[in-house]
């Protein structure tokens, strides 16, 4: 013998079953706003930060230079980081770090370094964290308005140059140009 159970839904049920319904319903708009206050951020695509180093590495590589090229995100974290033939092994260390601090603080470490020369009070800004490193070769990288991380090139024979092939790297994905033309 089988036995069949039939569940009939009374109206009380069916009543609350649709008082659920219209309540998230109408609490539905108010969770809207706290998702308008959330900070909207531009990320750095990984296939331009590969795009970036290369070019940067390609720029160097042209003019006989042996570096390291790394891209940070705009919290300074590792995107991409490619160590040249024959580049130094500090050179990793120093090209990360450069686009940490130019990516952190949203300047060339260039001019980071002048502007401390000038004004001996910001000498403090290299004991901030064991990763900034205030030394030519870092940009940030800026589209659209945004710093969306950095770039730092380690290895060249003097920080112009680093400077130089970073920007190549800028220049590879459509980014602000950060040094002049001249240097």
């Amino acid at each position: 013998m089988v036995y069949v159970r039939v569940y009939r839904t009374s109206a009380v049920t069916t009543a609350y079953q649709l008082m659920i319904v219209v309540a998230f319903v109408l609490l539905m708009p108010w969770a809207a706003p706290a998702a308008d206050e959330l900070p909207k951020e531009a990320v750095l695509p990984m296939t331009l930060a590969g795009q970036a180093v290369q070019a940067s590495l390609d720029a160097c590589k042209k003019d006989g230079y042996r570096v390291s090229v790394s891209v940070v995100d705009r919290a300074g974290v590792l995107r991409a980081m490619v160590r040249g033939d024959g580049a130094g092994p500090h050179t990793v260390d120093s090209s990360r770090k450069k686009a940490y601090t130019a990516a952190s603080l949203r300047r060339p470490t260039t001019e980071l370094a002048e502007l401390m020369n000038k004004v001996p009070t910001l000498q403090a800004l290299r004991d901030m964290n064991d990763q900034v490193l205030v030394l030519g070769g870092g940009l940030p990288i800026e589209i659209d308005g945004e710093v969306v991380g950095g770039i730092g090139v380690g290895g060249a024979p003097g920080a112009h140059l680093d400077d130089a092939c970073a920007q190549a790297g800028l220049n590879a994905i459509g980014a602000v140009s950060k040094v002049p033309a001249n240097k």
